[in-house]
């Protein structure tokens, strides 16, 4: 159990300081989510159904944001998080 809290801080630790790149950012967000999605299932507070609606709703998140990711790449030529302003 310790080791999830562990992996949670640093796993904010790295969204907190990862704003150069898109791509570092929305892995450092997906490693998050899967923590937490770990730490509900170690606690036995989810069901098998809400179990599958988090895996679901997580999905569409990582789908979103890497259609992000790729606009951006095809409109800047980069991932880089500076090219958004100009």
């Amino acid at each position: 159990m310790m080791m999830i809290y562990l992996s949670l801080f640093l796993g904010l630790l790295i969204f907190s300081s990862s704003s150069k790149h898109l791509l570092v950012t929305l892995l450092s967000l997906e490693f998050l989510i899967l923590l937490l999605f770990s730490l509900f299932i170690y606690s036995n507070h989810m069901s098998m159904m809400n179990a599958f609606t988090f895996l679901s709703i997580t999905v569409c998140e990582g789908a979103l944001g890497l259609s992000i990711l790729v606009s951006l790449v095809r409109s800047s030529g980069s991932d880089q998080v500076q090219f958004l302003n100009g």
